[in-house]
């Protein structure tokens, strides 16, 4: 990268206004927003940008292993591109000129994606994932693939590539996953928005962990296209999402991202809603329902202190909050079996090469999936329509539910605290994700809100589900907690 006098005598050759311009660590801690309107109006260019947050990944992800790839070359020739379409005149797109990390079990064209498994250590997909393609019209710079749990699979960050990723908070802590480098950069100002996936809870846990702010969309609200040709396997239960440091930050990036697309069975057909909008939207009369437990786990009691104090909070807001009585199944032993048998359908095939490289985990889930009988899956079909119709009894009253994302804080790798009610086939490390599968299951929204920090300084989120459809209420919501309750000034200690 250039020297700063030398960016700034780049930037006065591209015409670009260097007057009042904020120094380099305060603009990595802009928000999105912020920075492509610096942009638009020319008081900082794409490449100069671009530069700033792959200087900041080069200086401080050794602490952090949040991203797998770094694509620098890439980058810096797409911000060149950007900054010419400016300086032409362009008409530019809702992201033109900003860098966004891509998680890499999301398919990137040309880059290697290795979905964090010693399977694909050295995969160069062919094709991109629909909504990366809408992300580069939009004139998003890929800046690089963010670190995931092994194929996607559980709440947390490691891999068979041995690249274990850490807690900006706490590097001593999980950032949780799967999307967890994805959250860990957002959170130590790598990258200013990211993408991620959640098909039991992996935008929602790391965002929970690292104190940034994520939503699930609607099941089918994204394309789920992966780019992988042949035919598609089920999904139930995953989306790719928005993870950033503001509502309105998510709000713009989901708003490129969503779209009907053919590819896609389960895609929505209809015109997405105006999530930026929505941010603006009054909350006052919502009726809300609280959980502080779903009624089948423990929660930690800073956990269950933190995320209460922010469910009663939307009372200043205007809304009505009643906690509810519900109980809910547990969801891996409940639903768990349709994911691993769509696990072991998609990478059974390798594992008499790779299986004893897997991750212990990886492997678990795979190998369940080959025990699944007919009986089994159409037993977990069952059950998740008797959780949809639960919740649209509850949604027959409340316009929200709200819940703590997870039982406990970041952790560090040893046994998870605390039990689950009854008995679980399914190791502790799975339940990472106890109260955030239910909304894939039913494929309803949900949101992670940054709500506090424990005594130790770790981030909780509080968990914010609307009805299927309506992420405009979740965003709403989001919104107005965060204008009385703002986070985006918090920093973590360890940068």
């Amino acid at each position: 990268s250039p020297s700063r006098s030398e960016g700034d005598a780049c930037a006065a050759r591209r015409g670009c206004t260097k007057t009042n311009i904020m120094p380099d660590q305060n603009l990595a801690y802009q928000s999105a927003t912020d920075l492509l309107d610096l942009i638009k109006s020319r008081q900082i260019s794409p490449v100069e940008l671009t530069e700033l947050f792959l200087k900041r990944i080069d200086d401080v992800d050794h602490q952090l292993n949040a991203f797998l790839l770094v694509t620098h070359d890439i980058a810096i020739e797409q911000a060149k591109s950007a900054e010419d379409a400016i300086m032409r005149g362009d008409d530019l797109g809702p992201l033109h000129g900003l860098p966004i990390p891509i998680k890499d079990n999301q398919m990137t064209a040309g880059i290697r994606t290795t979905s964090g498994s010693i399977i694909f250590k050295d995969h160069v997909p062919l094709n991109n994932a629909a909504f990366l393609d809408r992300i580069l019209q939009a004139g998003g710079i890929i800046l690089g693939k963010t670190n995931c749990s092994e194929l996607g699979f559980v709440g947390t960050c490691e891999n068979s590539l041995g690249i274990t990723g850490k807690n900006p908070w706490d590097t001593t802590r999980t950032p949780g996953g799967s999307s967890g480098g994805a959250a860990a950069a957002v959170a130590a100002h790598l990258a200013p928005i990211a993408t991620g996936g959640d098909g039991g809870g992996s935008l929602r846990i790391p965002s929970n962990f690292c104190g940034t702010y994520a939503i699930k969309p609607t099941l089918g609200r994204v394309s789920g296209y992966s780019g992988v040709p042949g035919p598609p396997a089920p999904n139930f239960f995953g989306q790719p999402g928005p993870i950033a440091r503001s509502v309105k930050d998510a709000a713009l990036l989901l708003q490129t991202m969503a779209a009907f697309d053919r590819r896609d069975p389960i895609s929505i057909r209809s015109i997405p809603p105006d999530f930026i909008a929505a941010t603006t939207c009054p909350v006052d009369g919502l009726r809300i329902a609280w959980s502080p437990d779903f009624g089948f786990a423990d929660v930690d009691p800073d956990v269950a202190r933190i995320t209460h104090q922010a469910a009663l909070a939307f009372q200043d807001l205007g809304c009505t909050v009643d906690e509810i009585d519900i109980t809910l199944l547990e969801p891996y032993d409940s639903f768990g079996i349709i994911q691993s048998a769509t696990a072991y359908n998609s990478y059974g095939k390798y594992l008499p090469q790779y299986g004893d490289q897997m991750t212990e985990y990886a492997r678990f889930w795979v190998e369940k999936g080959s025990q699944v009988t007919t009986a089994d899956y159409a037993a977990a079909l069952g059950r998740i329509n008797e959780l949809k119709a639960i919740f649209d009894d509850v949604f027959a009253t409340y316009d929200l539910i709200l819940a703590p994302v997870a039982r406990f804080p970041a952790f560090i790798n040893e046994p998870f605290p605390g039990s689950i009610t009854g008995t679980s086939s399914y190791p502790e490390q799975f339940w990472n994700g106890a109260f955030t599968m239910h909304a894939n299951a039913t494929g309803s929204p949900a949101a992670s809100v940054p709500a506090g920090f424990t005594p130790q300084g770790l981030p909780v989120g509080l968990q914010i589900i609307g009805r299927k459809y309506d992420e405009e209420t979740v965003l709403a919501a989001s919104a107005a907690f965060e204008q009385n309750h703002p986070w985006i000034h918090n920093h973590p200690p360890t940068l």
